[in-house]
């Protein structure tokens, strides 16, 4: 893979990071690449693609953290491993400063540039491993205080209201040492499930979907061996769809799943007899294992939603959201949208009595309500009426120029699938130091629909 330019720019389109390889693409491509990604959004009313071309020069670009990582070239080479390298040149500066954000960046321009010398050669990449890139990197990063600026990293979420997990759990370099040169082992092992759903209007499921992750970040020293225990009654892979033909597991689990795939780091020798992956944890974040489910489970929120006429240019909504996760958990920014025809000019809102922490709001430039709910609470149900005015008499049926209503959240602690780390074992040599371990779960929303 050969690129021309690397650059990261802030959300107003300033220039933080640049580094031209070939010099076949004219300087002004940060100013061309952001007038075109503003214009995507003005005009066509949507994000710019991750791809697009601009007068020969095909530029790629991912949004991580509120900064746009970009790359240029002229050639034609695979999207798919242009974007994936500009998501792997992000973690890697993530785990070097501690915190990604503008701030961060500005800060630490020296290391991020010795960074990216050793990552980017004439355009070429040579590696984006933090752990073989500890060997080259020497400058020391500058640490960011978190509390000054909003986080804008997923990881922010474990945060929230829970002292058993540390700041450091996503603010800590893997290169800095604490205070009086001091090192805390840690590691840090996070379930992450992004959930696909399409509901029918009466809320029945019509399509379901996970796509999950085992991430891990580890600060241990001497890379140990690390054995990772999952559920005894997981199976993978069902009729011949398994990455790995794991025939044996033809049993009736709680957890099935369709397939998977691991690092390169995870030896499974015992894994087809009790579920333990081994391995030596390279520095930095990196995923132990990524994973698939198309089964039905039980999903967190059902919602539903209906859209009928009340006279003469007039119609009514109705959208309910229950919570059908257990009453110990709360999940809060939770956001629930949905389109109206074209012709809706005014849109009056009522929510139900008590209810607390709730914003409505109708976007008129979009056409589309939205309504955010503070904190939902296990077991709970919550509905929005909304009253809708229009300029001009419905033509057909109604629901054909509405929706579907789309629902974004994070519940913290909550996996939907079931998939559990039931051990996590650390071998060491010596007990001289204490090691802490944080294993954390978190469900949030990918495409999350209900169709009227």
């Amino acid at each position: 893979m050969m690129i021309s330019q690397f650059f990261v720019l802030s959300q107003r389109g300033d220039n933080i990071v640049f580094r031209d390889y070939r010099g076949d693409v004219a300087k002004g491509s940060t100013e061309i690449f952001f007038r075109r990604v503003k214009f995507w959004k003005e005009n066509e009313g949507g994000d710019a693609p991750p791809v697009f071309n601009v007068d020969g020069v095909n530029y790629f670009h991912v949004k991580v953290a509120a900064l746009l990582f970009v790359s240029t070239t002229r050639i034609n080479i695979s999207p798919s491993l242009v974007l994936e390298f500009l998501l792997r040149i992000a973690r890697v500066i993530k785990d070097y400063l501690g915190l990604l954000n503008e701030d961060s960046l500005r800060k630490n321009f020296v290391l991020v540039y010795e960074l990216l010398d050793e990552i980017i050669d004439f355009g070429y990449v040579k590696t984006t491993s933090t752990e073989v890139l500890k060997s080259y990197v020497f400058n020391e990063p500058i640490m960011v205080d978190p509390a000054r600026l909003p986080s804008l990293d997923p990881a922010s979420i474990f945060a929230k209201g829970d002292k058993r997990v540390p700041r450091t759990a996503f603010t800590k370099s893997v290169i800095a040492n604490e205070p009086h040169g001091r090192k805390r082992e840690e590691i840090f092992v996070d379930v992450i499930e992004k959930i696909s759903l399409t509901f029918s209007s009466s809320g029945n499921i019509l399509t379901s979907e996970i796509d999950g992750t085992i991430q891990m970040k580890s600060y241990l020293n001497g890379n140990p061996e690390i054995r990772l225990v999952l559920n005894d009654d997981l199976n993978i892979g069902r009729s011949g769809k398994s990455t790995i033909d794991y025939s044996s597991s033809s049993g009736v689990g709680a957890v099935i799943l369709d397939n998977c795939n691991f690092h390169e780091s995870v030896h499974l020798d015992s894994f087809e007899t009790d579920r333990t992956l081994t391995l030596t944890a390279p520095d930095g974040e990196f995923s132990v294992m990524n994973y698939r489910i198309t089964r039905e489970f039980r999903p967190p929120f059902r919602i539903s939603a209906l859209i009928e006429e009340v006279g003469h240019l007039k119609a009514e909504v109705i959208i309910k959201v229950r919570a059908d996760f257990p009453t110990s958990i709360t999940t809060d920014a939770i956001v629930v949208e949905m389109p109206l025809p074209a012709y809706t000019t005014r849109v009056n809102f009522e929510l139900e009595p008590g209810a607390v922490g709730n914003t409505t709001d109708f976007k008129e430039s979009s056409k589309k309500i939205e309504w955010g709910l503070k904190k939902i609470v296990g077991g709970s149900e919550h509905m929005l009426r909304a009253k809708l005015t229009f300029s001009q008499e419905m033509h057909g049926n109604i629901t054909k120029e509405a929706g579907p209503v789309s629902m974004t959240f994070n519940i913290p602690m909550y996996n939907a699938s079931g998939l559990e780390v039931k051990y996590l074992q650390i071998e060491k040599k010596s007990s001289a130091s204490k090691i802490y371990r944080w294993v954390r779960y978190v469900t949030n929303s990918n495409s999350y629909v209900a169709r009227l």
